[in-house]
């Protein structure tokens, strides 16, 4: 099950949760929440990646400051994506901390909603990762790439996403291939944003929740990995 890990964003206590596999690990996952930071869907994400051999780390995007509800919650992930700059420092520090316990693995990257956004900025600022994933993730950045991205890149996006208009996804490759990016991207006809929680953040039937994309989603993201892994 999961372990409390403390760490910090200089003066912000944040508090990620880890969980180890069986046997031996193959690599170390970061796992960026949605904005509403860690909630069942995703901690249920993290187990299967234990499950599938993974070191998982949950994120903490907020600390102290973690909302209780939707409208809280909306109103924490404007303020972390108000100063571009410290938003990146938050997500290097939930890398920083994996890299702390799992220094010899394998590092990769995986995200969800805000999470899939964060993936992809950690990308965009050069942060040595074997691989992202990002799920029904934000595509625009106040900071596009401005070198090389090192690390390989996956994106599941549903095509219905209204947060996600083509226009972005579009911008998005145009980066990406501006940034010499090595990058794959997968869009599901007719799926809306979040479709991979069966429940929305209240444990209520998701209606956007989409079994098919969620499921070759998934797969498409391990074999990216064994992939990448070897």
């Amino acid at each position: 099950m999961f372990e409390d890990i403390a760490y910090s964003d200089g003066d912000t206590a944040l508090l990620g949760k880890l969980v180890r596999p069986a046997g031996p690990p193959r690599a170390a996952v970061a796992v960026y929440p949605t904005f509403m930071n860690s909630t069942p869907g995703v901690e249920a994400k993290a187990l299967a990646l234990a499950d599938a051999g993974y070191v998982a780390l949950i994120g903490d995007f907020y600390g102290p400051d973690t909302p209780g509800d939707f409208q809280q919650a909306f109103a924490a992930m404007t303020r972390l994506r108000s100063d571009p700059a410290a938003c990146r420092a938050r997500l290097r520090a939930t890398l920083a901390r994996l890299r702390e316990l799992e220094p010899e693995l394998p590092q990769l990257a995986i995200g969800f909603c805000l999470g899939g956004f964060a993936v992809l900025e950690l990308a965009r600022d050069g942060q040595d990762l074997a691989a992202i994933a990002s799920f029904h993730g934000l595509l625009d950045t106040p900071l596009p790439a401005d070198n090389p991205i090192k690390s390989r890149i996956l994106v599941c996006h549903g095509d219905a996403d209204t947060l996600v208009p083509r226009s972005q996804v579009l911008g998005f490759w145009e980066e990406m291939d501006r940034a010499g990016a090595h990058w794959h991207f997968h869009s599901y006809a007719g799926v809306e944003h979040g479709f991979t929680m069966p429940q929305t953040f209240d444990r209520k039937p998701n209606p956007a929740y989409d079994a098919s994309a969620d499921r070759h989603s998934w797969s498409a993201m391990h074999g990216f990995f064994d992939e990448v892994l070897g």
